[in-house]
């Protein structure tokens, strides 16, 4: 029987083991974005521990989509050179490496550029401050900017890139009624709404050939009143994948969200991990590209259970290699015990703080 450290493909992108690094913001790249050797330090950390594929944290694509401090960009041709020398680090240490683009949209802060952030639309409620809505033109501005940001990521060595779709960023509210409000071609059914984010793939696709990997990420619902469902999510991820998309990773809920978010705390138990297998079993149902599940994974049973049931064709972590980046090669070794992990997201306090993301219980780097 086929078990989780068997090598496959994305693509052409070959992949050791079925266990890849979920995008994790960890607030080591410079108050511009620029790629440090801490960052790198981390990923190569992440090799070492034997991760099938590592995807970067979220990379801003234009100044004003950043959404985080210290968080890495990817919006300057400038920025290339660093980024090449992560990943010259991860190949030579074995590892391969996925760019995951994004741009915060409404979640944007007018502290880093001055400017109200961009929203699909205004929506009240959710925001104290005012957003600014986008124009059309914007609009091709930023799916112009996620091409360029996916042909610096090829040219800087990156094994694929992935277009962060899911948690409530700008791809994520085209795709939400909630943020959703437009009357024109890019709001109102569900094929509008999700135009902005084919474009996008296509942009990406044009921009980096038809053989290099572009992976999305998207929330299979967003666990929220008159928000996406799974069944309009289905839809979108149908039409991406006959516009060339190579796999899907399947998350859920918004950075609004509190226990339905996409880092839901006390995961203490195998019941409560996979939090999202439910909807990965629809999608299965439904597509055939590659399903990349994320959401409370702690047990290396757990995966190798939902593997063989075809729930999904990989498995993304976060916090757990917070806790433990050299996770992997202890299950590898056949130390089976599970993820230490408390979900107790206190490894993020640090990096609101300027001082990079890492596990509170765990010895400091």
């Amino acid at each position: 029987m086929e078990d989780l450290f068997t090598n496959s493909t994305i693509k052409n992108l070959s992949i050791a083991n079925r266990f890849i690094r979920s995008a994790t913001w960890m607030g080591l790249a410079t108050e511009k974005g620029y790629c440090t050797p801490e960052l790198i330090d981390r990923m190569v950390e992440l090799c070492l521990g034997q991760v099938g594929l590592i995807i970067t944290g979220h990379a801003y694509v234009l100044p004003e989509g950043q959404a985080s401090i210290r968080q890495l960009g990817v919006y300057r041709d400038d920025m290339i050179a660093g980024l090449k020398d992560m990943t010259d680090r991860v190949h030579d240490n074995g590892g391969r490496i996925v760019m995951q683009v994004s741009h915060a949209g409404f979640f944007g802060k007018k502290a880093f550029t001055g400017k109200p952030p961009l929203a699909v639309s205004e929506v009240k409620g959710i925001a104290r401050a005012p957003r600014q809505e986008m124009t059309v033109e914007d609009i091709k501005t930023i799916t112009e900017a996620f091409g360029l940001a996916a042909a610096r990521a090829k040219d800087a060595g990156f094994d694929g890139v992935q277009i962060h779709a899911a948690h409530g960023y700008l791809m994520s509210q085209f795709l939400s009624p909630i943020f959703n409000k437009r009357t024109d071609s890019y709001g109102g059914t569900v094929e509008n709404r999700a135009r902005a984010l084919l474009e996008v793939l296509q942009t990406v696709r044009k921009n980096v050939g038809k053989d290099y990997p572009v992976l999305i990420k998207i929330n299979c619902q967003d666990y929220a009143p008159d928000g996406l469902g799974i069944e309009d999510s289905i839809k979108v991820v149908r039409m991406l994948e006959e516009n060339g998309l190579d796999a899907v990773e399947i998350s859920g809920g918004l950075l609004t969200s509190m226990k339905s978010g996409p880092n839901r705390p006390g995961i203490n138990s195998v019941e409560k991990e996979a939090y999202f297998q439910k909807e990965a079993i629809e999608f299965k149902k439904h597509i055939s590209i590659p399903l990349i599940l994320v959401g409370g994974i702690r047990s290396y049973g757990v995966a190798q259970e939902l593997f063989h049931r075809g729930v999904a064709d990989y498995f993304s972590m976060s916090r757990p290699f917070i806790n433990e980046p050299m996770l992997v090669k202890r299950w590898k070794a056949g130390d089976r015990r599970k993820s230490e992990c408390l979900s107790d997201n206190r490894c993020f306090v640090s990096g609101r703080s300027g001082e990079g993301v890492s596990c509170v219980r765990t010895t400091k780097r």
